[in-house]
């Protein structure tokens, strides 16, 4: 099956059970976790309260901002026309990944010793945010690796997996940040 990628290039089909395995299992991991956390909010919803009260909510949007920019430029990767383009949108995405990074681990800094409290809602978030944060960290370290060696299935297979990170982000941060 030829696609509209660059140059007449066949899609990646033969990756695709692979993304949908990984993609899959980390929105399930997710899923869990944040049910957890969603749960475990509605049994102490005072304990809740104030451990949202103390997070940096300016600092989850900037996050939010720069992974949904890191995210369009993993989009832009598996599209674009040439080797050097689609290494600068591969640097780019994992330059947000690295900058999303160092926000978070700021932003964990702010907090303090409130996030080695032994409440639940501490646990939880330093738990849910902390594996989330692996995450884009791996990805961006793969990412910029791609940049060096891009091939179009690992590119496909890389961005997808970077468009979960973001998914998740998108839905943890409503649930922990805001509601």
């Amino acid at each position: 099956m030829i696609s509209s990628e660059p140059h007449g290039q066949a899609a990646p089909e033969s990756d695709d059970l692979l993304a949908w395995i990984l993609a899959w299992s980390e929105l399930v991991a997710f899923a869990a976790l944040l049910t957890g956390f969603v749960i475990a909010s509605w049994f102490q919803p005072e304990a809740f309260a104030a451990g949202k009260a103390r997070l940096h909510h300016d600092m989850a949007l900037a996050n939010t901002v720069i992974l949904l920019v890191s995210g369009w430029f993993a989009a832009l990767a598996p599209r674009s026309g040439s080797i050097g383009r689609q290494r600068l949108a591969l640097l780019a995405a994992a330059a947000g990944g690295i900058l999303f990074v160092a926000v978070k681990l700021y932003e964990y800094r702010a907090e303090g010793t409130s996030l080695l409290a032994a409440d639940v809602f501490s646990q939880l978030y330093v738990l849910i945010t902390g594996f989330h944060l692996a995450h884009v960290l791996f990805g961006a370290l793969v990412l910029g690796l791609m940049a060096r060696f891009p091939s179009p299935e690992n590119i496909h297979l890389m961005t997808t997996l970077w468009h979960v990170i973001d998914i998740v982000w998108l839905v943890m941060f409503p649930v922990i940040y805001l509601l």
